[in-house]
């Protein structure tokens, strides 16, 4: 009878142990479970290798608008909150949505409507709207872009990892996308005018 006892003694305090596994464990299952949800980085548009040069114009840019042979026209102009500019003798264009060589063409359509014979124009961007990072970064927030940046240095004007942070995988809501995906965390993710930079906590 007595080993009997410790018999189910014994079965009694394992089984226990793996319960108290089973519940210090559920809640990295939960996370695991919900971070599956989280789909990877879609495969690489057509303009990826040079993604600048089809850049897509948004609030917060700001251009360079040279009309040849117009000083009067030309100028450096930042696009408002409604995605428009306002130019001289032809009002407001609107510039969000497009790129620049798509701004350039409905600027020389308008001038050209009446205002000028053969407009010659060209946009340039001068400065780019913001990223934004988030999480276990040392300083979350706004910055501003610098061309060619990549996750690995926006990460380091953010103020590095937090010594809790995954720095294998960060989450990246592009702007214009309404859904963030993963992103592997090395040089090679870029990181684009407007883009969400989630960075999340390790599990161990």
């Amino acid at each position: 009878m007595r080993i009997g006892n410790i018999v189910v003694q014994l079965n009694f305090r394992e089984l226990r142990s793996i319960l108290r596994q089973i519940t210090l464990l559920l809640p990295a299952l939960v996370f695991l479970s919900a971070c599956s949800a989280v789909p990877s980085a879609p495969p690489p548009a057509a303009n990826a290798a040079n993604p600048v040069a089809e850049y897509t114009l948004g609030t917060g840019d700001q251009i360079r608008l040279t009309v040849f042979n117009e000083p009067t026209l030309s100028g450096e102009f930042e696009i408002d909150a409604s995605g428009t500019i306002s130019i001289p003798l032809i009002g407001n264009v609107q510039a969000s949505g497009k790129t620049p060589r798509e701004l350039e063409q409905a600027i020389t359509t308008k001038l050209a409507s009446g205002y000028m014979r053969d407009p010659r124009v060209n946009v340039e961007v001068l400065k780019y709207r913001p990223f934004y990072i988030i999480g276990e970064v040392g300083k979350p927030g706004e910055y501003p872009y610098r061309n060619g940046m990549n996750l690995m240095s926006a990460v380091a004007v953010a103020g590095g990892f937090t010594y809790r942070a995954n720095d294998q995988t960060v989450f990246i809501r592009r702007a214009g996308q309404s859904q963030e995906y993963s992103y592997p965390a090395t040089t090679t993710t870029m990181v684009y005018p407007g883009d969400i930079v989630r960075v999340g906590e390790r599990l161990f």
